[in-house]
């Protein structure tokens, strides 16, 4: 395999291409023979294969191997002037070159040592096969086994800094680039940087005290394990977690239809989390929690995972269109799982080889082939004795139900096989053509009538439903030399009746606008009938109805049409006659005229035994009701037909362009780590297992990537950036590592803790590096602006969650109940579609901790949209930070921020006396842990005087102190 690298301008591309063009020359000079390895490939290397491969065929062209060529007719050996190939890239003096069509043309060299090769007989030695080569290969850092480095020991070293490894390695980097770190941060910043750092919360004003004021040497590092035993931790570093896995409570895309059966996996999070459960442990149950944990639901549940993005579930008629879709939908797992546990942007590989990591479509194919299985949907969840009891309970009435089911199929096969022998009689009673969605017309007699309504006795698609027909147009004609449709609303004509009713889209599917005589008008009944009431009584003769008017040729319907029905009359409202019926035309389906002989042919005693028969099947199916449901859980559903091989790459991701075979697999690139690391599977392998071997690899103890991507992303949430400043991407487009050492001694130390999360954050915290405080010295940053090597700690401003949540708390008002289905902080609505409206109040039912809001993926939520709160659309790996106007104006002037402000100011006056200088501290303490200056303190007894209590804790729910953390 050609090794060669030539997209972009490198050292050695450079060399190459002298040595290219010196070649060039000698060959002109001399008519010496041409190396196509040295020589042509290079050329194809940079200038085609890159969209010409077998994997992205453009133009159903590969330039791979010369029989690629050929099969195109590229080149005729020994003959460059009839040969396509130099055609396509030469050009002309009046016509530039075709190809390539990305990058440089040519060169003269170039085009000269091509002509040269095709004359000297186009020499492709058959073991060489070309392909781009990405920018990084098996060399790249973050695909390299983990070392073990001792931390250095940078010469006189205080010792605050001698005793945590982490600082050594901090400290030898900053004395590399001529810096040096803060001193520590006092206590009052430290309980208030570590309490939000691992709940997510402010500390008390009672606990800030305790803290400032504890003469015990340890009294830091107990407080650590105190907050790291608080179920609030799982609550905060549960929602990171949720970000990483996108998790979202809607299938986002058109519809983007609620999920109410997703909380659980939620919950799991944050109970894992609690539990310092081990963190590969956690990542097998995301991706196998179901066959690992087989009859335990706690364990399956972690599966919510692998279906708990977006995907489109409109569906396609097009079965092209539907591979395509269900192609992507097996993109987003692959992406999400890559980017998750690996930090690699697996997604690349979909349509041609990765361009810039070492991942191939083999590689992508085999992942595709690993999830192949898995759809979008609930499953019940239920432990095994609890499916055994269930399932004890529920044989004899499945199997009672089954017996009635039959006893009711003979009696019918009983029925229509008498019904036979008479079917031309019946059939003479049906002479009219059947129910014309296009328009059905009935005449009559004459008769005078104030109402005329519609009922539905059968839909034309369930012949056993009555309930729910669409009508988009309906006349009523007078009996008149000159008739005139008195149904319509500018004759006064008015409709009534039980119609479909949306809120987002009110006024869709009114009962009004089934009279307006306009084509497309709808009335979508949820009941059985269409009632008009006209302008006076009137004596009327013809009814005309439809719900596909104006086609040739109804389509398939999205609403159901009326088979069987019956048209009355009334003159006051009360008694109604019957004056037309749909019995005297031919049925609508085979379904409906066993319907209707079924009707025709009982007898009285044979009537009597359906309705027997009938009433118990209604008692047997209520009780098989009343045992509680199984609790179901969106955990995604098993396809067996989906995972049956054989798997093909899609050349250029295209479905319908299948390439060569693969099979269930992991990423090659990591082959060569270990002898164990990896695995490949038959095509029929099941589908669990499959999962199961991916789940295994992606924890396997010689995988290099897990655990330095876990690390990694703990060292962003304590700092507010990675040592890689890309959490989910260690390729080549990602930041590569400030501290590559330090990143690898974190890694090996997680597996020492057997990849338990709370010794790592007892590690990070307890370090100096973490307890600097956060002052700004301009002479270090003028070296590190942004403070990457740390030589302070970076403040931060609060995320979305973060601010709610201190609002609710600083007000007293916060309820602390865990897990469960979420509130909402907007007015959900859904028809085909789902709207969701923020709420502008929002009541003591949310005052939850946000990472129980019902997070809906486009949808926005005032306050925490304002902060950046991000889409779970995709998964963020780390959150965007904004100043907007926008933010003040929601902070000073939303409902909530009355409430909260007014709730405050109750909770001081239950706290304190009421003495203005006992108030501003109590509002200072709860706000920010500390007493006002003489300035602060000034200024609030003025803005106390003049607008009260209130007005003071609005403006301290405004202040930057109460939002950032230093």
């Amino acid at each position: 395999m050609m090794s060669r690298i030539f997209s972009e301008p490198g050292p050695w591309t450079w060399i190459s291409m002298l040595l290219l063009m010196a070649a060039g020359e000698r060959v002109l000079a001399d008519g010496g023979s041409i190396d196509f390895e040295q020589q042509i490939a290079p050329i194809l290397e940079q200038h085609c294969i890159r969209c010409h491969s077998p994997g992205n065929r453009q133009g159903d062209v590969s330039l791979a191997t010369f029989n690629d060529l050929q099969a195109n007719d590229f080149v005729t050996a020994g003959d460059p002037e009839n040969s396509y190939l130099l055609d396509l890239v030469r050009g002309s003096d009046d016509k530039a070159p075709e190809m390539p069509q990305q990058g440089r043309p040519l060169s003269e060299d170039e085009l000269t040592l091509l002509s040269h090769w095709i004359s000297q007989g186009a020499i492709w030695p058959d073991e060489v096969v070309l392909q781009e080569r990405p920018k990084a290969d098996a060399h790249w850092w973050a695909f390299q086994p983990l070392v073990s480095h001792d931390p250095p020991r940078p010469s006189d070293l205080s010792p605050l800094w001698d005793t945590n490894p982490i600082d050594a390695f901090i400290v030898a980097k900053l004395r590399e680039q001529g810096l040096s770190p803060n001193p520590r941060a006092d206590r009052r910043v430290l309980i208030r940087r570590a309490t939000y750092d691992l709940l997510g919360m402010p500390p008390s004003p009672e606990q800030t005290a305790a803290f400032v004021n504890d003469p015990d040497p340890w009294a830091y590092e107990k407080l650590i394990d105190r907050l790291l035993q608080s179920p609030q931790y799982g609550e905060r570093w549960g929602r990171h977690w949720l970000d990483v896995v996108r998790f979202g409570e809607s299938n986002g895309f058109e519809r983007n239809v609620i999920i109410n059966s997703l909380w659980p996996f939620r919950d799991y999070v944050i109970r894992s989390i609690n539990e310092d459960k081990p963190f590969d442990q956690f990542i097998r149950e995301h991706i196998a929690g179901d066959v690992l944990g087989d009859g335990e639901p706690g364990l399956a549940v972690g599966t919510a995972f692998l279906v708990a993005g977006p995907y489109d579930d409109v569906g396609n008629q097009d079965a092209a269109q539907a591979a395509q879709i269900r192609a992507n939908t097996l993109d987003e797992i692959i992406s999400a799982s890559g980017e998750a546990f690996l930090g690699l942007t697996l997604g690349c590989a979909r349509c041609h080889d990765h361009k810039f990591d070492p991942i191939t479509q083999q590689d992508y194919y085999g992942l595709v082939a690993t999830f192949a299985g898995v759809r979008h949907g609930e499953v019940p969840l239920l432990s095994a004795a609890a499916r055994a009891e269930r399932d004890a309970k529920l044989e004899p009435l499945n199997r009672r139900k089954a017996e009635l089911e039959t006893s009711q199929r003979e009696l019918r096969q009983r029925l229509l096989g008498r019904a036979k022998s008479r079917i031309e009689e019946y059939e003479a009673a049906w002479h009219r053509p059947p129910v014309d969605r296009t328009g059905t017309e009935e005449v009559f007699p004459a008769v005078t009538a104030k109402y005329v309504r519609l009922i539905c006795e059968s839909q034309d698609i369930n012949p056993d439903a009555a309930a729910g027909f669409r009508i988009d147009e309906f006349e009523i004609w007078s009996d008149a030399s000159a008739p005139v449709n008195v149904a319509l609303a500018a004759n006064g004509g008015k409709a009534s009746g039980r119609a479909r009713q949306i809120e987002d889209f009110p006024d869709a599917y009114g009962p009004q606008l089934a009279i307006d005589g306009k084509t497309g008008a709808r009335f979508i009944s949820s009941g059985t009938d269409l009632t008009i009431e006209l302008a006076q009584p009137t004596r009327i003769s013809r009814v005309l109805f439809s719900s596909a008017r104006g086609e040739e040729t109804p389509k398939q319907p999205k609403f159901v049409f009326v088979a069987e029905y019956r048209i009355e009359v009334s003159e006051d409202g009360h008694a109604w006659l019957t004056v037309a019926t749909g019995r005297d035309r031919r049925p609508a389906s085979p379904k409906h005229l066993e319907r209707r002989l079924l009707l025709a042919e009982a007898t009285a005693e044979e009537v009597a035994e359906e309705r027997r028969l009938g009433g118990e099947l209604a008692q047997v199916n209520r009780e098989i009701g009343q045992l509680p449901a199984p609790p179901s859980v969106w955990i995604g559903t098993r396809n067996a037909a989906d995972a049956k091989g054989p798997f093909h790459l899609f050349l250029g991701g295209d479905p319908q362009r299948k390439g060569a075979e693969v099979n269930p697999s992991g990423l090659a690139v990591l082959d060569g780590v270990s002898e164990e690391l990896g695995y490949r599977l038959a095509s029929d392998v099941p589908e669990s297992r499959r999962r199961e071997a991916f789940a295994q690899w992606i924890t396997h103890r010689d995988n290099p990537l897990t655990p330095r991507v876990l690390a990694n992303r703990l060292w962003h949430y304590h700092f507010g950036a990675g040592i890689v400043d890309t959490p989910s991407d260690f390729g080549y487009m990602g930041a590569e590592p400030t501290h590559p050492e330090l990143l690898d001694f974190l890694a090996l130390q997680l597996k020492r803790n057997g990849w338990r999360l709370k010794p790592m954050h007892r590690l990070i915290m307890t370090s100096e590096t973490y307890r600097q405080s956060s002052q700004f010295r301009e002479p270090a940053a003028r070296m590190d602006a942004e403070a990457k090597l740390l030589w302070r700690f970076p403040p931060r401003r609060l995320s979305a969650e973060e601010i709610r949540d201190t609002m609710l708390q600083v007000a007293g008002v916060l309820q602390p109940s865990m897990g469960g289905p979420g509130f909402r902080l907007y007015h959900f609505m859904q028809d085909n579609v789902c709207t969701y409206v923020p709420l502008d109040q929002h009541g003591p039912e949310t005052y939850r901790r946000a990472v129980y809001h019902q997070n809906a993926r486009a949808s926005v939520v005032d306050l925490m949209t304002d902060f950046d709160q991000p889409d779970c659309a995709f998964t963020t790996p780390n959150r965007g930070e904004t100043t907007t106007p926008l933010q003040a104006l929601t902070m000073l002037n939303h409902h909530f921020s009355f409430e909260m402000a007014r709730a405050m100011a109750e909770r001081i006056r239950r706290d304190v006396e009421d003495d203005p200088a006992a108030l501003i501290g109590r509002a200072y303490q709860l706000s920010y842990g500390r007493a006002p200056d003489r300035e602060e303190a000034e200024w609030c007894t003025e803005l106390l005087d003049e607008h009260g209590l209130i007005a003071l804790c609005r403006a301290l729910l405004n202040t930057s102190e109460l939002i950032y953390v230093e």
